[in-house]
Order: structure tokens, then sequence, then C-alpha cells
């Protein structure tokens, strides 16, 4: 008796539904070409996976506060765009470029969570917006051209990021250490402390989190912060792996990661949010994306996969759900 339960609180985990894909999906595209789980394959799999995946970790934050961010596919963009344009040019070290960069993004993302909190804009609107001004912006300042990063090889802060080393055959990058570090943190602080119930009861009810004395305003500009950050730090790292910071990157990537957190179980109306759950979402985009090249699909069919793993999710979820409420 004592399994069956244990069982039927494994099912109805919000990571239950996810962690089932995600095998699937490995078994699938591997029956279809073996090379899909060989060394290389795995090791190129995961270096692309990481920067989605940094800001996955943030709005999976801010999402379980009830809020969203639009222009994290901008900041990624404008990040790095800052970064070079002052190490290029010799107005500072690339340490202190960095650090603006890392400042400006900060920056970012408390205007979104001031227009959120206190003009009272929904965050929609409000980070829309914002995606268009710092799209724009990168844009004006480098007229539209990438910034070359090769003058910056074998720099000790480009190695830290991005730097690689090889067990075996299998190359592994130092950004994958800086996303399971940061998943780590993140899921301690949403599960284990405080802060991580004040983030729940934020999106879950802000008045009743108001009652009981939530900073409901403060805590919803720190998430809106922390994500800007983690964009524009995954931007970064982009552009150290490919050597170039190229102003239009990161279009679209905001309605992905989005996708990646709410297949991962957190409820896009706020209230319930899983980093484990997140990080399986990440890797189940990131794996189909790669499995349908491997087995001869189009790239172009996979929004088509997306779209329907997004509707295949959310209905588990609330069968789930359903199931639990009522006890079953």
């Amino acid at each position: 008796m004592e399994n069956r339960t244990f069982l039927q609180r494994f099912i109805s985990k919000p990571e239950f539904g996810p962690l089932v894909l995600l095998v699937a999906e490995l078994a699938v595209f591997w029956s279809i070409n073996h090379d899909f789980l060989s060394v290389l394959n795995i090791s190129n799999t995961l270096s692309f996976t990481v920067e989605l995946g940094l800001i996955a970790l943030g709005m999976t934050m801010l999402m379980t506060s009830g809020e969203f961010d639009l222009s994290v596919g901008s900041v990624f963009g404008f990040a790095p765009v800052i970064m070079w344009t002052f190490f290029n040019a010799g107005w500072a070290s690339l340490e202190i470029s960095f650090l603006i960069a890392m400042v400006l993004s900060a920056f970012i993302g408390w205007a979104n969570g001031w227009f959120v909190t206190r003009v009272k804009i929904s965050s929609f609107l409000v980070t829309l917006g914002m995606l268009l001004v710092v799209r724009g912006v990168g844009l004006y300042i480098t007229d539209g051209f990438p910034q070359r990063t090769w003058s910056a090889g074998g720099h000790w802060l480009a190695s830290a990021l991005v730097g690689d080393f090889y067990i075996g055959s299998f190359r592994v990058y130092a950004s994958l250490f800086w996303f399971v570090g940061i998943a780590i943190i993140l899921g301690y602080v949403l599960t284990g402390t405080k802060v991580g119930n004040w983030i729940q009861a934020a999106g879950g009810n802000a008045n009743s989190a108001r009652a009981r004395g939530v900073n409901v305003n403060r805590t919803k500009v720190a998430l809106f912060m922390l994500t800007a950050v983690l964009s524009g730090f995954s931007g970064i790292i982009s552009s150290i792996r490919t050597s170039s910071a190229n102003p239009n990157s990161g279009t679209g990537y905001e309605l992905e990661v989005i996708a990646m957190v709410v297949i991962g179980g957190t409820a896009l109306t706020g209230g319930r949010g899983t980093i484990i759950g997140t990080v399986l979402g990440v890797f189940i985009l990131r794996v189909m994306r790669n499995g349908i090249v491997l087995i001869g699909v189009p790239g172009l069919a996979y929004n088509i996969f997306i779209g329907a793993i997004i509707l295949g999710m959310m209905t588990l979820h609330s069968v789930l759900e359903r199931r639990h409420q009522a006890g079953t």
C-alpha cells in the first residue's frame, strides 16, 4: 500500500510527464538512428542546451511569481553587443565590459519590474515594448553588424565561461557547470527557503501574500532582474562560443523558453514552479530539435513538434491536476 501511495504521489508530480516524454524521445530517436546517442552528438547537444537553459531557469522563477518576460531574447542579443563594443573600442577591459553588460541587463529587468509593479501595466505589454526597445538599441549601436569577439581568445574570462576539456572523446564546456550550478541554487531557493515561499505566494494569490507580510512588488522586481541578468549572461556565453555578437541573435527565444518552462510543469498563471521540470523541458525541446534533424525530418517542421508537445503536455498536466485534487 505504501508503494502504491508513493507511486501515486510520483505520478501526480508535475515533473512526471516531462520525464516520461524525455525518455520516450530518447528511445524513439535512438531506435531510428543509433548515432543519436553517440558521444559527439550528446556533447554538441549539451553545448546548445545550456544557453537557452539559463534563460529558462530565470523564467521559471518569474513565471512562478505570476509574470513572464518577452524581452529575454532581445537581452540575449543586447548584452554581448554592449560587452564587445566596449572591449573592441578599447574603452574598458574585458572584465569591466562584462560587468557593464550585466549591470545594463539588470537595469532592463528592473525597468520591466518597475512598470509592472508600480505603473500596473501587464508584463505582456511591458516586456513586449522592452523587446522592441532593447533590440532597436542593439541594432542602432552596431548598424546591424555583428561585433568581433576573437580578439579575446585565451582570456581567462572567456575560458571560465566557455572553456572546454575532454573526458575521453567527450567534450565538456565550462558553461555546462554554470547551468548545473545555477539550476541547483535556484531549485533550492524555490523549494527550500522562505524566498521560494514568497515567490509561490506572490504568484498564487498576491493579495493573500501581501496580507501575510510578503513584499510582492520587491519580489517580482528582483525576479525580473534575475531573468534579465541570466539572459544577458547566456548571450555572452553564446557570443564567445560562436565568436560573434550579433544584435539579432536570440530572436524568437522568448517563446521557446516559455514553452520549455510550461512543458516542464510550471503553471503559466503562477503559484507553482519546478526547476527540475524546467531542466527536463529544456532537454525535451533541444533533444527534439536535434533528433528530427538526425532522422531526416526537415528542420522547418520543428515548430509543429513544439506545438504538439505543448498541447499534449498541457492536457496531461490538466488531467493529473484534476486527479490529484480529486484524491485519486
